[in-house]
């Protein structure tokens, strides 16, 4: 059977129809992953690490995830960040990862990120305007 015969896309409606209507994984409507909550203000509470002043209240909460190992809101939090622009020191593939700081009022990931060399981490960048400047940080 052809996937651009109509009985093709009609089956295919009907098995997803299905999943959706069993709660497997990924059908229908169903997230695969439960939302999690955006870090916030009560999230970085002053009785934790000193961090530079410069780091919003939302990526001193991304610091607090990064260091407990998640959960992260965003699946794009903890993959491999390439330094394709050249604005941090050189390392091999891997070395760096990405975390979003989220940005209040905006409905997708926003330009704040938190960038750590390492693992665990021994670096700390952070950049406001989607990696084209990066401010380095050291974490206690």
């Amino acid at each position: 059977m052809r996937l651009n015969s109509p009985v093709a896309w009609l089956l295919l409606a009907a098995l997803v129809g299905l999943a959706g209507r069993h709660g497997l994984p990924g059908a229908g409507n169903a997230p695969i992953n439960p939302p999690i909550a955006v870090p916030t203000a009560a999230a970085a509470r002053s009785d934790g690490p000193a961090l530079p002043a410069f780091l919003p209240v939302e990526a001193r909460a991304t610091v607090a995830l990064i260091q407990r190992g998640g959960p992260f809101p965003y699946a794009q939090d903890g993959s491999v960040f390439g330094n394709y622009e050249g604005h941090l020191p050189r390392q091999l593939r891997g070395w760096y990862h990405e975390y979003t700081g989220p940005t209040p009022g905006v409905r997708n990931r926003g330009t704040r990120r938190i960038v750590t060399g390492g693992t665990p981490p021994r670096e700390w960048y952070y950049t406001d305007d989607h990696y084209a400047s990066f401010r380095r940080f050291d974490v206690p």
